[in-house]
């Protein structure tokens, strides 16, 4: 009898329960942060180089496709080249307007160490006008 009234008393271990019970919650959503942050700095990324090749395309003389192509790619630093998909470069016109549709897509890997999810892909286009071709 004597010995059930002390182990009400003791709290001893509570601390480390405690801990024990939040830590997987605790380092869930700093993997999370570092997943999304990861997804930030892909999109960023992504939008600059799609952008570059936007404003090459638009000046005069016209550039030809692969050098708007190899403008974008000359601008990708961080993406893995393994996921990558294009730039492609389309062109059309409207309305006697000459434009060019470029576009670019990347599959960013998440994975949260104790399982993996599917890529999210990321996709970014970007109509310009340009000039109309030299003759």
């Amino acid at each position: 009898m004597i010995r059930r009234r002390h182990l009400g008393k003791d709290a001893g271990g509570i601390a480390a329960v405690e801990f024990a019970l939040a830590l997987p919650v605790l380092l869930g959503l700093i993997v999370g942060a570092t997943q999304l942050g990861m997804l930030y700095f892909a999109n960023a990324d992504l939008r600059n180089a799609v952008a570059a090749g936007a404003r090459l395309a638009s000046i005069y003389p016209r550039p030809d496709d692969a050098a708007v192509i190899a403008q974008i790619n000359a601008r990708v630093t961080r993406l893995d080249s393994h996921f990558v998909v294009g730039p492609t470069v389309a062109r059309g016109s409207i309305s006697g307007r000459a434009y060019a549709d470029i576009e670019m897509r990347y599959a960013v890997p998440l994975d949260f160490v104790i399982f993996q999810t599917p890529p999210v892909t990321l996709v970014e286009t970007r109509r310009v006008f340009t000039q109309p071709t030299a003759s």
